[in-house]
């Protein structure tokens, strides 16, 4: 075509396409959902693909997502909510913050919002506890920055990384990897990444940038909470950590017991996500719900509120695995795979480049993983001994690097620390970008041993 061959043209197809993308989500404001199905159809097209065959792709790879990822974001979205409302979260914040100390308050923060950001959202995490960041800096008179910046930077850490979290999950379901090895490897890479990035980094920056806090969003919403009847923090760690644990248990089995064995089956069972995350929510109901004195009435109520904020957030989610299948069906992932393949580029470098090249473009982690993956996956057909957990995990560090103005959690950060667009940028991009890279080096380190 246009005297190229056909493997070019497809690259330069892709290339055209996922500019187009990045057109219409920055320049034009279209919506990820309709920009990612405009972009599909754009690509399906014009790669030379029957018709008939371009919606279905794409039927196929929003439902592919959303019959696993979808009910995923809506359990772990409830236990959220469960968790907010109960003073769960300002109970794990509260002790951890006793037991370190003010000199030590800020590797405080980062473990609080590493264990409270498993099962969370980045941007739910974020709202949940950024009045403790308001309060902790108040009472201990700690700098803003020095704070927040570890808070960030484990939410984060564990939004990238660790599932039960859509863009890992994702991966997963794209590489065919086990979850239990995945969150396994994503804990022993996700931990010292967010320490160097959040207390490390934040107790330098702070220094330079203190932060101010805006005296009347502190008002609003850091005010000092009801402590009655907070559930205890061995009761909130257990409710919070049971998915993670019965999926890890499910890996052991797979390890330990013979295929076909009746306890093994029970436990995979259990062990898988939605299994894993819905007996947590039902436990939830009970440790956040009904000991806190919260009638029936109140908790369906809380539950029906949960759901609401994810509406977006699902059908960019569902729109993104249809681009992503027209990325195979069109062959411009096998294309890709087999240039990565000739040019001997690490299948985790690459996987790391993608998504990293795609999250600065678009400014969407969950975008550039699941671009990211679905571009990356055939090198694992072509390259063998690839490990797919890492896989995984490189894509999710790519996904988080450089965020910036075509980011909403940029904005977010912005202005909830009171900073202008410069200090965000010292301060929060820096932060993501170091969390990207040093996680980048610490997975390149676990493929020597794994």
């Amino acid at each position: 075509m246009l005297g190229m061959s056909h493997e070019t043209y497809l690259l330069l197809d892709a290339v055209v396409t996922i500019i187009g993308l990045i057109l219409l989500i920055t320049r034009f404001k279209i919506h990820p959902f309709v920009a990612l199905i405009i972009a599909a159809g754009f690509l399906g097209l014009t790669s030379g693909m029957p018709v008939a065959t371009i919606v279905k792709s794409f039927q196929d790879g929003f439902g592919g997502v959303l019959g696993f990822v979808g009910i995923i974001l809506a359990l772990g979205t409830m236990l959220g909510k469960m968790m907010a409302e109960s003073g769960g979260a300002d109970q794990i914040a509260r002790t951890l913050i006793q037991a370190f100390g003010k000199q030590r308050v800020h590797w405080a923060m980062m473990l609080a919002a590493f264990l409270v950001g498993i099962p969370l959202f980045f941007e739910i995490g974020f709202i949940l506890l950024v009045p403790l960041v308001f309060i902790v800096a108040r009472r201990s008179g700690v700098s803003l920055i020095k704070i927040g910046i570890p808070l960030l930077a484990g939410l984060s850490a564990v939004h990238g990384l660790v599932p039960p979290h859509p863009g890992p999950l994702l991966a997963i379901g794209v590489f065919g990897a086990d979850i239990g090895k995945t969150i396994f490897y994503g804990l022993l890479v996700a931990l010292p990444t967010a320490a160097i990035a959040g207390p490390i980094f934040g107790a330098w920056i702070s220094k330079v940038i203190p932060g101010q806090p805006n005296e009347e969003l502190v008002a609003q919403i850091a005010h000092e909470p009801d402590t009655s009847n907070l559930p205890s923090f061995g009761v909130t760690l257990f409710t919070v950590l049971l998915p993670v644990f019965l999926m890890l248990l499910k890996t052991f089995a797979d390890v330990m017991l013979a295929d076909g064995h009746v306890v093994r089956a029970w436990l995979d069972m259990i062990g898988h996500p939605i299994t894993a995350l819905l007996l947590a929510l039902l436990l939830s109901l009970y440790t956040f719900g009904h000991a806190r004195g919260f009638d029936s009435k109140k908790i369906l109520k809380l539950l029906d509120q949960s759901l609401a904020p994810t509406a977006a957030i699902v059908m960019i989610i569902g729109a993104g695995g249809g681009f992503k299948q027209m990325l195979v069906a069109s062959g411009v992932g096998d294309v890709i795979g087999h240039m990565a393949v000739h040019a001997q580029i690490s299948p985790i470098l690459l996987a790391w480049l993608v998504a990293a090249v795609i999250r600065i473009a678009t400014g969407s982690a969950t975008v550039a993983t699941i671009t990211g993956a679905g571009i990356v996956v055939p090198v694992i057909d072509l390259i063998p001994g690839v490990n797919r957990e890492l896989l995984v995990l490189a894509t999710g560090a790519g996904s988080l690097i450089l965020s910036h103005v075509n980011d909403a959690g940029f904005w977010l950060v912005k202005q909830y620390f009171n900073m202008s667009v410069m200090e965000t940028f010292k301060t929060w991009t820096a932060m993501e970008t170091i969390l990207s890279v040093v996680g980048l080096g610490f997975i390149l380190l676990l493929s020597l041993f794994v």
